[in-house]
């Protein structure tokens, strides 16, 4: 993967991460599972992007975001499936 594509990579993630929080702030009601899977997915993508551009904090970062939304999506799904 070159710079570019990473850099490409991490841009749309970063896009997907804003939509994620705008969305948040903006709904009446957030629904947890679409909210969990554009942060999983936006935490997966920077870190693609960080394959190529390594930083460990921000590593660290999209990492403990990614785990944190991927338990909140299971959860969420979990609860979903039970109801």
């Amino acid at each position: 993967m070159t710079g570019a594509q990473a850099d490409a990579i991490g841009l749309v993630g970063s896009a997907v991460f804003i939509a994620a929080f705008a969305y948040s702030n903006v709904a009446k009601t957030l629904d947890k599972l679409w909210f969990n899977l554009a942060n999983l997915v936006g935490a997966v993508l920077l870190l693609t992007s960080l394959s190529v551009h390594f930083n460990l904090a921000a590593f660290i970062l999209e990492a403990a975001w990614g785990a944190i939304a991927l338990i909140g999506f299971a959860v969420e799904l979990r609860r979903r499936v039970r109801a």
